[in-house]
């Protein structure tokens, strides 16, 4: 029996990688039983039946996953947004990451296009959450390493809106991916991407990067649901003072005595992330009880 890491899945066969082997697997059917399916991501014990194939025989516990696009086991989640061409959605970007935060996943924002104007704007409404930011620019690889650098010894996703050069900045990341990075449509305001499977590719040192059909906002929140109460805490710089409200169960939106808006106020939480925060939890609120369920 051997250890290894789902890197792909396609028609019910996953490539597993233990060492410098790959092995093409077929689950044993208990995992149907037990209703589990495995996920790209997932370390699991497999049973070879030659060199190149094997049975999984056991998924190891995850500390994540993800239902759309399943995988599991994620350490970052990178939200990519550009300067302008498209115009960055902030309240996207928010619901995006209070979900990686949610998960237990780190996120991390990469500006690109930055030689189209200043990334000032997005810098300041984000530094304040203490998440990592990265500027990438069209015209040269400043930045490249040290993104590099950030993804190392880790299990990351990426997600962004099309248009805004994802497909670009992972080549450029490691042009072994060799992802074709389709024109922006002037008309639509988007660009194109083929990807069909789920697929892990080796990055830098111990590190992934999945290559995915792209993470959808909508479908984020259709399927990775917070509970009002649990909202606050997906926003990284309101934790510090979540403990200081002066009231039980306050909602961080209009209560007198709220720690987090009178951090808000005197310029500690940006009023863009505050904004996008209020909306969630009117969102969250109106959630019916069987949705919480899922």
């Amino acid at each position: 029996m051997q250890t290894g890491r789902i890197i792909k899945a396609t028609g019910g066969f996953y490539d597993v990688r233990c060492g410098q082997a790959v092995y093409s697997c077929r689950a044993r059917g208990l995992f149907r039983l037990d209703g589990i399916k495995p996920l790209v991501g997932d370390m699991v014990d497999l049973e070879p039946t030659s060199e190149k194939d094997g049975f999984i025989l056991k998924i190891h516990p995850r500390k994540n996953e993800m239902l759309r696009p399943p995988l599991a086991n994620l350490d970052t989640f990178v939200l990519v947004a550009s300067v302008s061409d498209p115009a960055p959605n902030p309240l996207v970007l928010d619901k995006m990451m209070a979900i990686a935060c949610h998960k237990g996943i780190e996120p991390m924002l990469v500006i690109t296009k930055s030689d189209l104007g200043a990334p000032d704007g997005l810098e300041a409404i984000y530094q304040p959450t203490g998440i990592p930011i990265f500027c990438v620019s069209q015209e040269s690889d400043e930045g490249i390493e040290a993104i590099k650098q950030a993804l190392a010894h880790r299990i990351s996703a990426f997600s962004g809106n099309s248009g805004v050069g994802k497909s670009s900045l992972l080549n450029r990341i490691d042009s072994r991916f060799t992802i074709a990075t389709g024109q922006t449509s002037q008309k639509l305001g988007r660009g194109r991407h083929t990807t069909r499977h789920v697929e892990l590719y080796p990055v830098g040192e111990d590190g992934y990067i999945a290559d995915t059909p792209g993470f959808s906002a909508v479908e984020m929140e259709r399927y990775e649901v917070i509970r009002k109460e649990e909202l606050a805490d997906c926003f990284p710089e309101f934790r510090e003072y979540l403990d200081k409200c002066r009231l039980t169960g306050c909602s961080q939106t209009v209560e007198k005595g709220c720690a987090v808006l009178g951090a808000l106020n005197a310029g500690k939480i940006h009023p863009s992330r505050h904004a996008s925060y209020r909306t969630l939890y009117e969102e969250a609120k109106k959630r019916k009880e069987w949705e919480l369920q899922k």
